[in-house]
C-alpha cells in the first residue's frame, strides 16, 4: 500500500513527460518487426497470445514477437505506476484483473497511462456489451478491453439432484431455499455455499453475485457506495437464513481442500458462480464427476431482480505515449475483437464472448461440453447476454472488499443482523476512504 500511495501521489504531481508511459516516444513504429513487451497475472492468457501471433501478422502491418512478463495481479500495477513515475520500463501490453484496474481510476491516472481505445471500438456500437466496457470506463472513455463477459449460472449435480427428488428448474431462490433446507434436514447434502476464509474478494464476491442478481451494487457509475440498500439487506439475509437451515454450507474457499472434499463427498450438490468456474474450479477439483454436473440460469428472487449476475474479468490494454502503442493495439485488436478471437478464447480459456453477435456463433452454440454431460452450455449463455448487470468500481474499492467481509463473517455467525452489517460496513468505509 506505501508503494501504491507513494506512486500514485508522485504521478499526480509529476511532469507531462514523466507521467506518460515512460516519456513521449521520440519515433512511433507504424510497421515492420516489433517485439511487444506483456505483463500479464495469469499463464493462460500468456499461452493464448503467443498462439495468436502469427494471426496478429497476417491482420497488421506489423510482425510480432513477445516479451512476457508474468507475477501477481497487484504486483504488476504497483510495478506499473513505480515505473511510470520513473519515466521507464513500462510494458507496450498490460493486463489489469479487473479489481486491481480499480487502482486506475483514482484522478487521470488512466489518461494518462492507458491508451483510449473509445474511437476504436466505436463501429462495434452495441455489439461490444456496454456491461464490459463499464469497469474500465472513466468519464466516459474506455481504456481496456476485457477478457470475459463472465456471466453467472448455477452450477449443480443432476445425478444427485434426481438421487433426492430435487426439481432442476426450480423457479425462485426461494423454492430452492426451501429444497435445499429438506435436503440438508435429512441428507446433509447443501444445494449452495459461501466463503468464509482468508481470501477476502472470495468471501465478498459470493455475496455480490446474488447482490447483483438482486438489482442491488457495491457502487454506482460514479463511484458512491450503494452497499446501504434493501436490496443488500434482503441478500445478506437470505444467506444467514440458509446457513442455519443447512441450505448453505460455509467453505475456507472454492477453490481449495475444504470444496474439493465437499464436492468429492456429495455434500455440496449444487452452488451459485461465474461461467468460468467449470473450468478453474470444478474440473480441477472432481475430474472424475465428469458428465455429472450441468448448468442453468440462475433461480429468479420472489422480490425482483435479473436472470444472472457478473463476477471477474481481466481488461488488456496498450501503454500509451510508446513506440510501440500503436503495434500493441493493433495486436490487441487482430486476437481480442474479432469474431475469430472470440471464440478461440472461449475455447481455448472458457471466457465468454464480449461481443453479444458471437453469443449465437452457431459454432458455439453447437459446442457439447463433455464435464457437463454433453449439455450445449451456450444455450444457457445466449438468451442471458442481455442481462449481464454493469459492474461499475471505486478507486477505494479495496477498502470496501477488507471492510465488508469481516461485517459479512459477522453476519454469518450471527453476531449482527444484516442491517447492522451492512450500515457498519458503509460507515467504515466511508470512514477510511475519505482519510
Amino acid at each position: 500500500m506505501l508503494r501504491w500511495a507513494a506512486a500514485a501521489g508522485a504521478l499526480a504531481t509529476a511532469g507531462t513527460a514523466t507521467a506518460c508511459a515512460g516519456g513521449r516516444a521520440a519515433s512511433v513504429r507504424t510497421s515492420g518487426p516489433v517485439t511487444l513487451s506483456l505483463w500479464t497475472h495469469d499463464q493462460g492468457y500468456q499461452d493464448f497470445f503467443a498462439r495468436s501471433v502469427p494471426r496478429a501478422d497476417r491482420a497488421t502491418r506489423f510482425s510480432y514477437r513477445l516479451r512476457v512478463t508474468r507475477a501477481g495481479a497487484q504486483d504488476l500495477v504497483t510495478k506499473l505506476l513505480a515505473q511510470a513515475v520513473a519515466g521507464r520500463g513500462t510494458p507496450d501490453l498490460m493486463g489489469f484483473e479487473i479489481g486491481n484496474f480499480a487502482r486506475m481510476l483514482r484522478g487521470d491516472l488512466s489518461a494518462r497511462l492507458l491508451r483510449d481505445w473509445t474511437e476504436d471500438v466505436a463501429p462495434l456500437g452495441d455489439d461490444l456489451l456496454a456491461a464490459r466496457r463499464a469497469p474500465y470506463t472513466v468519464d466516459g472513455r474506455l481504456y481496456a478491453l476485457d477478457s470475459d463477459t463472465p456471466a453467472t449460472v448455477y452450477y449443480y449435480r443432476d445425478d444427485l439432484l434426481s438421487k433426492y427428488g430435487i426439481p432442476a428448474d426450480l423457479g425462485t431462490w426461494e423454492e430452492v431455499a426451501r429444497a435445499g433446507a429438506r435436503l440438508y434436514d435429512k441428507h446433509r447434502v447443501s444445494l449452495g455455499a459461501v466463503s468464509t476464509g482468508s481470501d477476502l474478494n472470495q468471501v465478498v464476491q459470493l455475496f455480490a453475485i446474488l447482490l447483483y442478481q438482486r438489482g442491488g451494487a457495491l457502487f454506482d457509475a460514479h463511484a458512491h457506495p450503494t452497499l446501504d440498500s434493501p436490496e443488500a439487506e434482503e441478500t445478506l439475509r437470505f444467506i444467514c437464513d440458509g446457513l442455519r437451515t443447512g441450505f448453505l454450507v460455509d467453505v475456507a474457499d472454492f477453490y481449495g481442500p475444504s470444496m474439493q472434499t465437499a464436492l468429492k463427498r456429495g455434500s455440496v450438490a449444487g452452488l451459485w458462480m461465474a461461467s468460468w468456474y467449470k473450468t478453474f474450479g470444478l474440473q480441477p477439483n472432481v475430474p472424475e464427476q465428469s458428465g455429472r454436473w450441468r448448468i442453468r440460469a440462475l433461480p429468479r428472487f420472489s422480490a425482483g431482480g435479473g436472470r444472472t449476475s457478473v463476477a471477474g474479468g481481466t481488461g488488456f490494454t496498450a501503454i500509451t505515449g510508446k513506440a510501440n502503442t500503436e503495434a500493441g493495439a493493433g495486436f490487441l485488436s487482430a486476437t481480442w475483437l474479432t469474431e475469430e478471437a472470440q471464440i478461440r478464447r472461449y475455447r481455448e480459456l472458457g471466457y465468454l464472448p464480449t461481443r453479444r453477435s458471437v453469443f449465437r456463433s452457431p459454432e458455439l452454440l453447437a459446442l457439447e461440453d463433455t464435464f457437463c454431460g454433453g449439455q450445449r452450455l451456450f444455450e444457457v449463455y445466449a438468451p442471458l447476454v442481455d442481462h449481464v448487470p454493469a459492474y461499475y468500481q471505486s478507486p477505494d474499492q479495496s477498502i470496501l472488499m477488507d471492510v465488508l467481509s469481516g461485517y459479512l463473517i459477522r453476519a454469518y455467525r450471527g453476531d449482527l443482523s444484516p442491517r447492522e452489517a451492512l450500515r457498519r460496513a458503509t460507515s467504515d468505509f466511508r470512514a477510511q476512504a475519505s482519510r
